[in-house]
């Protein structure tokens, strides 16, 4: 272990307190501990939540300039940082660098968004309503908020959030993953070198303990989640009972269906690069292939000869495409699915357990990793385990269909309603299928239909519990609340000359 030891930031520093509870953190390549991360109790969240609490006065009543001239400068060192927190996720998620790379890219665009503030606060005005009566709105940040987020994704989760959230004139307290914390910490120091003020943002770590103490503390105004759907349930449930604002994002069975007139070589790049990317452990991975008759075997082909040319290995390697699984008993619950599958009657087409590390090369040094490589189960149907569950794992099912309304039929009765995709080459049934799909976030010719920072992500039906999605304007709105105002002025009021330039500091 290299003596790496993760303390919660609270207050604009290192909260230097002692840790009643820790936590190991796995380099997933070996299967090692790392390092250590302590957890939070209620003395650690109760600290965090006061120092949150105290320095939102000055930060609401802060200029739309200074908090945009704080997002500014914390997007220019982020930008500047993107390899450093990449190599930070990638030690300890396992993802390969370039992905990771990716995911702080995504969450950059959110920041870039947040840059924007002074426009997206503008609120609106009628002049004379009634006589000499005008009416406006102004839309006011709602205090100590807080973010609990996943490991799949520990920097651009919490930035679908965070910027937001501050821009708006929030604090935040963030609870990542303990299985990855080392990037929420290096944000936290880039946020205080751009100068944000000591409280706007901190970061505790920890596990149940830490969730409870945020999602009862009656300073706590709104709480942001995604994960998944029993844990977004309880979250939703939980906070609500304290009156709390909740946006909590739950899981996914995201399906990719491809009609006969699709392009098969596309279809198939798109299956592979969706459904292993990351290891497959993303909310917005393609987990169900629907290959609409006669596609299916020639799709099948076409997608096994692609995965045999991947390449499994560490992901600070340059030659890996997609790395381990974050934990091992999260590698041995996602590998059951394979002679679950069988089980259950599906055909094991590609078996990720025998899919060498690094091509053979190093066995020894990562004989211990969390490893398994891209898994395909073909002729899956809808009562089995693999086609139910939420995997998180490079597992695809292929569900072959006779139809496009069978197709639809599997989607609608399908209880998860996040992401979706249609390969097709007909633009009718492309029209048809966006407007009657029951999903939030649709692609056409696109796998992962990941929005940009200025539209909203967020599903529908068992993947979100609340009403808003996260970042866009529905993230502005779920951070802040409507005042309406209602004034009458009789007389007018004279200043004194003043012939200095104006300044809106």
């Amino acid at each position: 272990m290299n003596g790496k030891h993760l303390r919660h930031w609270i207050n604009g520093k290192p909260h230097d307190g002692p840790a009643e509870r820790r936590g190991d953190v796995y380099d997933p390549a070996t299967g090692r501990v790392s390092g250590t991360v302590d957890f939070a109790g209620p003395t650690e969240v109760e600290a965090a939540v006061a120092a949150a609490r105290d320095a939102f006065p000055a930060w609401r009543d802060a200029s739309l300039s200074k908090r945009a001239g704080v997002l500014f400068r914390f997007r220019e060192l982020l930008t500047r940082h993107r390899d450093e927190i990449a190599r930070l996720i990638s030690a300890e998620h396992g993802k390969v660098v370039s992905d990771a790379a990716g995911e702080v890219a995504r969450g950059l665009e959110v920041v870039e968004f947040a840059c924007g503030i002074p426009h997206l606060l503008k609120g609106g005005f009628s002049e004379n309503v009634s006589t000499r009566v005008d009416a406006y709105s102004i839309l006011q940040p709602l205090g100590v908020v807080a973010g609990i987020t996943p490991f799949n994704f520990p920097a651009m989760v919490p930035m679908w959030m965070f910027p937001v959230a501050i821009a708006c004139g929030n604090t935040f307290i963030l609870k990542p993953s303990e299985k990855d914390p080392s990037a929420s910490i290096r944000i936290a120091e880039l946020w205080a070198e751009a100068g944000l003020p000591d409280g706007v943002f901190n970061v505790v770590h920890g596990d149940k303990v830490a969730v409870d103490g945020l999602l009862e503390h009656p300073d706590v105004k709104a709480v942001s989640f995604v994960g998944s759907t029993p844990i977004a349930r309880y979250i939703y449930e939980t906070a609500a009972r304290n009156g709390k604002r909740v946006q909590a994002l739950g899981g996914a069975k995201n399906h990719m269906v491809v009609l006969p007139d699709a392009d098969l070589d596309l279809a198939a790049d798109a299956a592979v690069s969706a459904g292993f990317g990351s290891a497959g452990e993303r909310c917005m991975a393609i987990s169900v292939l629907v290959a609409v008759d006669p596609v299916g075997d020639a799709l099948m082909d076409k997608i096994a000869e692609r995965v045999a040319r991947l390449r499994i290995g560490p992901g600070h390697d340059p030659r890996s495409e997609m790395g381990p699984l974050v934990t091992g008993p999260h590698r041995d619950k996602v590998a059951s699915y394979i002679d679950g599958g069988r089980a259950q009657g599906a055909t094991v087409a590609i078996d990720g357990r025998a899919t060498p590390v690094n091509g053979g090369e190093d066995a020894e040094e990562y004989r211990d990793g969390f490893w398994l490589g891209p898994t395909v189960l073909d002729h899956v149907t809808a009562e089995m385990d693999a086609y139910r569950d939420e995997i998180f794992g490079p597992v695809l099912s292929v569900v072959r269909v006779s139809s496009y309304d069978e197709a639809m039929r599997l989607l609608a009765d399908n209880p998860y309603g996040n992401g979706t995709a249609i390969f097709t080459n007909d633009g009718g049934a492309a029209r048809r299928f966006q407007n009657e799909v029951e999903v939030g976030m649709v692609g056409i010719n696109v796998p992962i239909p990941v929005p940009m920072a200025y539209y909203s992500f967020g599903g529908w039906k068992a993947s979100l519990f609340g009403d808003s999605h996260a970042h866009g304007m529905e993230g502005v709105h779920f951070y802040t609340r409507t005042k309406a105002v209602t004034a009458r002025w009789l007389d007018p009021s004279h200043g004194g000359v003043e012939l200095g330039f104006p300044t809106n500091g």
